[in-house]
């Protein structure tokens, strides 16, 4: 079952990928993915979405590691090669790139995740702060000709109406 946003954003999504069901695709949690096909030796690069309240007083550095420690859970060793805070006090946000190995199909193959975390307070109750978490996810080889779509899909994040993306 996808789950939805707490909060509804809006995107444009490239030219050259396309919307895929979460649950079909391995991503049940996720509330958007995308896909960007041909595959590279059988792995599809990906953009996903998802997010949640975060009432806690957890930095967008420490709710970073927390997804480096469930990556870490799932495969055999993650590494953190970039991160960096961004944004501005009002929205603040951090990025952080992933590199991992997966074996899929009797395969190994070399992986790159980069991430987007956008800190939102709502307006009404700024106690209430939602976490927006962006992921691209392809291969080493993928990683340097597509990061430019994801980083253009990033940018354009902004309030929704309720629509989909």
């Amino acid at each position: 079952m996808s789950t939805t946003l707490p909060i509804p954003i809006q995107f444009d999504v490239p030219q050259g990928w396309r919307a895929a069901p979460p649950d079909e695709v391995g991503a049940p949690g996720a509330a958007f993915v995308a896909v960007h096909l041909p595959s590279d030796a059988g792995f599809t690069a990906n953009i996903t979405v998802d997010g949640e309240y975060r009432p806690d007083a957890a930095t967008l550095p420490e709710i970073a590691d927390e997804s480096v420690r469930h990556m870490a859970e799932a495969v055999a060793s993650v590494m953190v090669t970039d991160r960096r805070e961004a944004g501005s006090v009002d929205a603040p946000g951090l990025t952080q790139t992933l590199a991992f190995s997966v074996v899929t199909g009797g395969k190994s193959h070399d992986l790159v995740q980069s991430q987007a975390y956008l800190s939102v307070l709502d307006v009404d109750d700024p106690h209430r702060r939602v976490v927006i978490r962006l992921m691209f996810t392809s291969t080493t080889s993928q990683h340097p000709a597509l990061l430019d779509d994801f980083q253009d899909l990033v940018r354009t994040v902004r309030p929704g109406d309720g629509a989909t993306p």
